[in-house]
């Protein structure tokens, strides 16, 4: 497939929302269908995206959100609405807090319906439809489907790069935790596809919980996080933790600050 480029015009959002966006922004372009900003106004010498953006992903409680609801949208241009009052002519309705993987499920749908408009594709995907869950999936059956991740304690920047790296990886739920005894419900509660665990985070039991993680899910990708995996931290103890990490069964061990290439390689693998 020729790589595919997707231009959304962003209107409002929260600094921490648009920080996410950003990530995924960023990490698509390792994907062959890729998104960009569509900024009409930049400063001299800047270079502006051609053309007009393919989607306008607006934010319904934000003050510019008023103009959404009257304007016509540009020919072949859909509307990804998130929050309340969303227009007749939106696209797509998000709710809040934002789940990323539906964000760029329905960013990908806006290519497929390019496609099915040029006649390219043989599928109706034009139309406004609920969130994720098909009309003849309960609830329950929907959220069985769903592909899971368990992140256990992840700094704040770290669990949002996580989470829309995931999102990436088509993993459409991730259930970030600080604490044992939440983890722990969670683990008997769920099956996942993948788990984060934090070694440096010693305020919890985490190499008890990696070796509980693996036993209930031996299918799962398995990725432990330190900083003694980083060049800095010594040849022996680099190899100790290494030791001790895969003994228990894990499918990595990752540096921390993370490395974007290889979390993407692993990540890649669900």
């Amino acid at each position: 497939m020729q790589k595919q480029r997707i231009l959304v015009s962003v209107v409002g959002f929260s600094d921490v929302e648009r920080h996410a966006l950003n990530t995924v922004f960023r990490l698509s372009q390792e994907r062959e269908l890729s998104y960009a900003p569509w900024v009409p106004l930049a400063p001299p010498g800047a270079v502006i995206p051609s053309g007009v953006a393919q989607v306008a992903l607006v934010d319904g409680e934000s003050l510019e959100a008023v103009l959404s609801h009257a304007k016509e949208m540009p020919p072949g241009q859909r509307l990804i609405w998130v929050g309340p009052d969303a227009p007749e002519h939106a696209w797509r309705v998000l709710d809040r807090p934002i789940e990323w993987a539906a964000v760029l499920h329905d960013l990908d749908l806006v290519f497929a319906a390019r496609q099915a408009d040029s006649g390219l594709l043989d599928l109706d995907v034009t139309a406004p439809a609920p969130l994720d869950i098909d009309l003849e999936m309960d609830t329950a059956e929907a959220t069985d489907m769903t592909r899971r991740a368990l992140v256990v304690g992840a700094e704040d920047q770290e669990g949002t790069y996580l989470r829309t790296r995931l999102a990436l990886a088509g993993v459409g739920h991730v259930d970030e935790v600080v604490d044992t005894e939440t983890a722990l419900e969670l683990m008997e509660r769920n099956r996942y596809v993948c788990g984060v665990f934090n070694l440096d985070d010693h305020r919890i039991d985490v190499w008890a919980l990696m070796r509980h993680f693996v036993a209930r899910n031996p299918q799962a990708l398995t990725l432990a996080t330190t900083e003694l995996a980083g060049p800095l931290a010594g040849w022996w103890r680099r190899r100790r933790v290494r030791r001790d990490a895969h003994r228990v069964g894990i499918t990595a061990l990752l540096e921390r600050p993370f490395q974007p290439r290889q979390v993407s390689e692993w990540l890649d693998l669900i």
